[in-house]
């Protein structure tokens, strides 16, 4: 276990495998300048600046596992647990052969300045296991979920940190974490986990959460920059679990989509795209490549090249960088990702005037409901689902205007507003649990 890595930037822990550092544009470069912007206009103090700028703790594990074929292999795994001055620690499990140790720390600390901004009482994580699950078995997979899982038993738990889905890790993850921590409990611990199935206490509106957060916020964006009506031209870069029920979403509403990309390119039709189509192909071939219908097709950098009123990144981390920064020809961009837009990308489109509602404002549905999903299972009584939806409404809405408020206050763009409302209510919380010696 490592605790109180002294500096993120430059660990000692050669066992840590760390991004690339290419440039200033990696996720962890892009989250620490916000918030170190927020912190030197907040004038905080150099204590506190020292505690919040590294994580509370750090734990990597490894994780021998039996192979189908008799042989044994070893995964490297981690939990990153950025703060807990607000609350218990919650954030995603990330599978995917390419983790990297500076990206989970930035997923880590988003998820404590995005509960802080919505007003959820949690503290920020994010865990991953190095391994490709498409090379393996499901049983393969599952054993090294569940050895993750109870090498990590003295750090997780209703009451400690709590995991919710990612990538490549869905509610079938979430039940094998849940039933190997209930197992070694003694009894069945349904708030250590969120985004389960239903039949396990999984909550309502929890496959689409992050989505519908975002359309709330999509909506009051819009109506603040003077966008109403529904001829507004949307285009929507990734047509994942975000993107595509977004974009789900924005066509049930009577709004047109009228762009749609994946990794393999964009689809425009100014008319509005046939989004109910392109997703049912998508769910079948797992991707838009051979998708047919009305529009046109073109590179991802076409597409984010092309003139609209609102373009949402809901894709990867730093989508948007200095290299294609200037090509944007959006009036808003709303973040859907995690770190969509990088710190040299922020500064050219502040520039250029196109106003971003950063990522850890707008696509806080998926905390607020896992929030949600924490507090049925506790009381024991699930929700409906209109009750669900008409809270997280509000969670957003009330996330928005406590955003815009500052912003006034402070003469500052949105992002700045948001990292300082988050780092604000942390450091306050800091201030009044003191430090135990």
């Amino acid at each position: 276990m490592i605790e109180s890595v002294p500096n993120q930037e430059a660990s000692p822990s050669a066992d840590l495998p760390k991004t690339p550092l290419l440039d200033d544009e990696t996720p962890f470069a892009t989250m620490m300048a916000s918030f170190d912007d927020a912190a030197q206009h907040l004038g905080l103090d150099e204590a506190e600046y020292r505690v919040l700028r590294q994580s509370d703790r750090e734990v990597a594990v490894s994780i021998p596992v039996h192979l189908d074929d008799g042989n044994v292999a070893v995964f490297d795994g981690y939990r990153i647990q950025h703060s807990q001055g607000l609350g218990p620690f919650i954030g995603p499990l990330r599978i995917h052969p390419d983790l990297r140790i500076d990206e989970l720390r930035a997923l880590a600390a988003w998820m404590t300045w995005k509960c802080a901004v919505l007003g959820v009482p949690f503290g920020g994580s994010a865990g991953g296991i190095r391994m490709d699950q498409h090379t393996h078995s499901a049983g393969e997979l599952e054993r090294a979920v569940r050895r993750y899982t109870a090498n990590l038993l003295g750090d997780i738990g209703p009451e400690r940190d709590i995991f919710s889905p990612d990538v490549y890790a869905d509610q079938q993850v979430m039940a094998w974490i849940l039933d190997t921590i209930s197992i070694h409990e003694r009894h069945t611990a349904n708030p250590a986990v969120t985004g389960k199935p239903p039949e396990m206490g999984g909550t309502a509106a929890s496959e689409d959460a992050v989505a519908r957060g975002l359309f709330s916020i999509l909506r009051l964006a819009m109506a603040h920059y003077q966008m109403g009506g529904s001829s507004q031209e949307i285009m929507i870069q990734g047509a994942g679990i975000v993107g595509g029920n977004l974009a789900r979403l924005l066509h049930n509403a009577g709004r047109p989509v009228i762009g749609l990309s994946d990794v393999h390119g964009g689809l425009i039709n100014r008319k509005g795209l046939d989004i109910p189509a392109l997703l049912s192909h998508r769910e079948r071939h797992g991707s838009l490549k051979d998708a047919t219908g009305d529009f046109e097709r073109m590179t991802g950098k076409e597409f984010i090249a092309q003139p609209c009123d609102v373009l949402v990144p809901c894709a990867v981390a730093n989508a948007l960088h200095s290299n294609n920064a200037e090509l944007v020809e959006a009036k808003l961009i709303v973040e859907g990702a995690h770190g969509p837009t990088s710190v040299r990308a922020d500064r050219i489109l502040e520039g250029r005037g196109i106003p971003v509602v950063p990522d850890i404002l707008a696509n806080g549905g998926g905390v607020v409901v896992s929030y949600f999903e924490w507090v049925q299972n506790r009381q024991g009584l699930a929700w409906l689902e209109a009750v669900i939806e008409g809270r997280l409404k509000r969670f957003m809405a009330e996330a928005w205007h406590a955003t815009r408020a500052l912003q006034e206050r402070e003469k500052v763009e949105l992002r700045a507003a948001a990292h300082l409302l988050a780092v604000e209510r942390v450091a306050e919380a800091d201030k009044q649990r003191g430090l135990y010696a």
